[in-house]
């Protein structure tokens, strides 16, 4: 079996006129999906500028407070029913990347537009081994009637490579590990797949002597960096493992093999692997759906049993509107999960969170309303220097694909407009 594992950048093997010189880092870009809106008084600082208090559903983020910015005042217009009836939670992430009024329609003829991550993955793709990486914790539906007459195709994916054509993502966590690291995409059957569990063998076992070579060559520092994600890739493939022989008995309808159980495990693993897929410049773009708009999830362990779409329709009954709460803030934990590991993995000058550029948020703001103006949107990361970072923006009624623009400014993508755009979003 012929295996390849990407590795990290390392100053060691940089001739030395490119060590002295510190090449400036690959910009990552990402996009992180919340869905059913929030409750905007917890979640929106009570104040602007440096000087903010995180206000409680963003408590999570006090470790990364100087690494993102809030932004307040952004809106999907296009999200909005502008004679189309019913069907904002389609609308909303269909437009989340992609500022176009999605086609109504519950057939084949579905028509958006292509998403912001895209037309960037179509200047810039080539330069990394995978174009763009597409990620969901939610079951992936290509087809069928989701919600008020838009097909399903709209609430499934916020990825479009083409007006007509979405970019699934990926559920398994073992098929992106594959993907990433060099083992057949093909589907294997359930004999082969404990046939080469029961063998225990680590994908790092193919490449241990490749590994001690190279670890020869490496300055102190480079040996650390090294050592430190080849042990990330073992703890992430020891994850899928232990899910895999939990489910190997479960028909393959209920529960894909290699997806935790619970859904904090499964979620902190994608982001794991979405934290690799940029440490190894495997990719500079991703999206991932935490979960589908109109999600009906429930919540057990933070005592939240009710079905997050039903709660959202609170209707200001406050038991709901306190459970909703927890729902914001058990999903904000889990992107700070993601923004700290980021911080905590060193790159060419910094860290990948200084090389980033994360936009986390919703086309929804008010659940209860279906409200799609001043949505909740975090950005964070420096943008290898080019973010403000740090501060809580109120800015009046822009469209958010502005600030698409001016995230494909400076990842050095050619765009005249994005969707609905008005230009390109300054200051930030």
């Amino acid at each position: 079996m012929g295996v390849c594992i990407a590795l990290p950048a390392f100053e060691s093997l940089l001739p030395r006129s490119l060590a002295a010189a510190a090449p400036e880092a690959p910009l990552r870009m990402g996009f992180v999906y919340l869905p059913n809106g929030v409750i905007m008084d917890k979640w929106t600082p009570s104040t602007t500028g440096r000087d903010f208090a995180l206000p409680p559903t963003l408590q999570a983020l006090e470790n990364v407070k100087s690494d993102v910015q809030i932004l307040s005042g952004l809106s999907h217009r296009k999200a909005e029913a502008n004679g189309d009836g019913a069907g904002d939670h389609a609308r909303a992430s269909a437009t989340f990347l992609t500022g176009v009024q999605a086609h109504k329609t519950a057939g084949a003829d579905i028509r958006l537009g292509v998403s912001v991550d895209q037309v960037a993955a179509k200047q810039v793709g080539h330069e990394t081994r995978i174009r763009s990486l597409e990620l969901s914790c939610d079951n992936v539906r290509k087809s069928g009637n989701c919600d008020s007459g838009y097909s399903c195709a709209y609430q499934h994916n916020l990825s479009w490579h083409s007006p007509t054509v979405p970019a699934p993502p990926e559920i398994n966590p073992r098929l992106v590990f594959e993907r990433m690291f060099g083992r057949s995409n093909d589907a294997e059957s359930t004999k082969a797949r404990q046939q080469r569990l029961q063998a225990n063998r680590s994908i790092l076992d193919y490449v241990a002597n490749d590994a001690k070579r190279m670890h020869k060559k490496l300055a102190y520092t480079d040996r650390q960096k090294m050592e430190d994600y080849l042990t990330s890739v073992r703890e992430i493939e020891q994850q899928i493992e232990a899910s895999s022989r939990f489910t190997l008995g479960t028909p393959p309808i209920e529960k894909p093999d290699g997806i935790p159980t619970r859904f904090e495990d499964y979620v902190r693993l994608m982001f794991d692997l979405n934290v690799i897929a940029f440490q190894t410049d495997g990719t500079r773009i991703s999206t991932f759906l935490l979960a589908r708009e109109g999600s009906d999830r429930s919540f057990p362990d933070i005592g939240v049993g009710d079905a997050h779409h039903g709660l959202s329709h609170h209707q200001n009954d406050k038991d709901k509107i306190a459970k909703l709460e927890k729902i914001d803030a058990f999903y904000m934990r889990q992107c700070a999960y993601f923004l700290e590991k980021l911080k905590q993995t060193t790159d060419r000058n910094g860290s990948l969170l200084d090389q980033s550029m994360i936009l986390i948020g919703s086309a929804i703001s008010d659940g209860n309303r279906h409200s799609h103006q001043n949505l909740p949107v975090i950005l964070a990361g420096h943008g290898n220097g080019t973010l403000d970072s740090g501060r809580h923006v109120r800015l009046k009624d822009k469209p958010m694909t502005n600030l698409h623009m001016a995230m494909l400014e400076r990842m050095n993508v050619k765009a005249e407009r994005h969707g609905d755009s008005t230009g390109v979003l300054k200051n930030i």
